[in-house]
């Protein structure tokens, strides 16, 4: 171990092989030509074995949540569970309850959401809830309630078109499927619309329009939806090649909290219970909103009477590192904001995520974080960050749950890298992309699988296909690799 520690230090200090071996690939590989690339391999002491760019600041991408899901698990616990409580306002006479049932959203993300992702429906348990307070009819409304968090549920500068999509919902304090709709669209013929029917769920109070156009062969998929949480009305645009397969698309749903009330109004009422005042929200005014979306009642404050818990925050992280979901990853990002300060807006949960930082012994101040899934490209992380960041998670107690949810090559998003390579499984890293961006970065592990280096590789600007720049920065982590076993 001394002679190891002896060469990597050395390697810091003048050009090694693999320090040679990543200068000729960057330099050479065209899928590079013209990009700006960062690459930072750290020993776990903290010495540059070696680099390329390290302190330069790039868009990350996903690999924003490297940071967002390590924080969270240091700040939060890997066995914090997000709550979602159950109240009442009015009085309970003989059963009945005269006044409305309070859905209280407490951040959970999973809420309604696939088992898979590991989410449920708790209606049974809030039903039991209501039940065990003596409520056995509702003359009034379900009223679905997120105002534990202020702010929108976007952050600003996402994309309009990013913001109508799955992967840019936005979370809520109360939210329901991932706050998404599936759609089932079709192609017809060319210069016509598409067709477009709507799955799951149902959400009766939209006003949706559809303006989707069916494309000519090999002009691909570009539909988006256009909607706001502003006013009940959406609009699919884009359009669909005539020779693409019907598929189910998800798109934001923008009422999540609307949508959880609907719901449990449905199911109470399957279950035998009356429910005079159907489904409701509470608007950002705090004017309760009901599916007409007339607001014109304060909301009250209701009497707690249960609550339902998430699946613990290391299972949601595992799962959004692994399939890259930056629905979770916002939800975690804003929850450290509500812990630490009580207000969950973006400006909150910055600088809330920048004090773990500074906890964990990291400078902040050479990073630019604005959100918690790598949407915005107004983020900006070097390789030599990253590769700080997880030598200092090592010493969290939380690192056994962080590094278990990095997947290795083969799963998850990272499914099509190394996939010739069964070799790579020592690797466990998170992949980052977007139009021009492809970063993976993490842990290379020894053969019992403790951290034996930590590992950047992030590309900005590339203008070759996806697959190329991948090729060369496989071709860059397996030079890593190699330079490792031979130390």
């Amino acid at each position: 171990m001394v002679a190891a520690i002896l060469v990597w230090t050395i390697g810091a200090a003048q050009p090694n092989q693999l320090q040679k071996s990543i200068t000729q690939t960057i330099t050479r590989h065209p899928a590079l030509s013209g990009a700006l690339v960062g690459v930072s391999v750290r020993d776990m002491d903290g010495g540059e074995i070696a680099q390329w760019n390290p302190q330069q600041r790039m868009i990350p991408a996903s690999n924003m949540k490297l940071v967002t899901t390590g924080t969270a698990l240091h700040s939060l616990g890997a066995d914090y569970t997000f709550k979602t409580a159950i109240g009442y306002t009015g009085t309970i006479t003989d059963g009945i309850l005269d006044g409305d049932i309070y859905i209280i959203g407490g951040g959970d993300p999973t809420l309604g959401a696939d088992a898979k992702d590991f989410g449920r429906l708790p209606f049974g348990e809030w039903t039991g809830i209501l039940l065990k307070a003596g409520i056995k009819a509702v003359h009034g409304r379900i009223i679905g309630d997120s105002r534990l968090w202020e702010g929108y549920l976007e952050f600003g500068d996402w994309t309009y078109e990013d913001v109508g999509t799955y992967y840019g919902t936005g979370s809520g304090a109360l939210s329901f499927y991932k706050n998404t709709i599936d759609l089932q669209v079709a192609a017809t013929s060319p210069g016509e619309p598409v067709q477009a029917v709507q799955a799951y769920p149902e959400t009766p109070w939209m006003h949706n329009t559809n303006l989707g156009i069916t494309g000519l062969e090999g002009t691909g998929n570009s539909l988006y939806l256009y909607t706001t949480d502003l006013a009940p009305y959406a609009e699919l645009r884009g359009t669909f090649a005539v020779d693409r397969n019907p598929k189910t698309e998800h798109f934001a749903n923008k009422f999540g909290a609307l949508t959880c009330a609907y719901y449990f109004c449905n199911y109470l009422r399957s279950q035998g219970f009356e429910v005079t005042g159907g489904a409701a929200d509470i608007d950002r005014g705090g004017r309760i909103r009901t599916a007409d979306f007339v607001s014109n009642e304060p909301a009250k404050d209701p009497q707690v009477i249960g609550h339902s818990e998430s699946a613990p925050l290391r299972d949601i992280v595992r799962k959004t590192n692994l399939d890259s979901d930056n629905f979770y990853a916002e939800a975690m990002f804003r929850t450290m904001a509500e812990e630490t300060s009580g207000v969950a807006v973006y400006d909150s949960a910055r600088v809330a995520e920048s004090a773990v930082l500074r906890k964990l012994g990291l400078d902040s101040g050479v990073t630019s974080i604005v959100d918690g899934s790598g949407l915005s490209r107004r983020n900006g992380l070097s390789a030599g960050f990253i590769t700080s960041y997880l030598n200092a998670m090592t010493k969290s107690p939380a690192f056994p749950a962080f590094l278990e949810s990095l997947p290795m090559p083969g799963e998850g998003t990272l499914n099509v890298l190394f996939r010739d390579r069964p070799d790579m499984s020592r690797f466990r890293l998170k992949s980052g992309s977007m139009e021009g961006v492809l970063c993976y970065s993490g842990y290379i592990l020894d053969d019992d699988g403790t951290p034996l280096a930590t590992v950047s590789v992030l590309v900005n600007g590339a203008t070759a296909k996806t697959a190329q720049v991948r090729k060369a920065i496989e071709a860059i982590l397996g030079e890593i690799l190699l330079y490792l076993q031979t130390i």
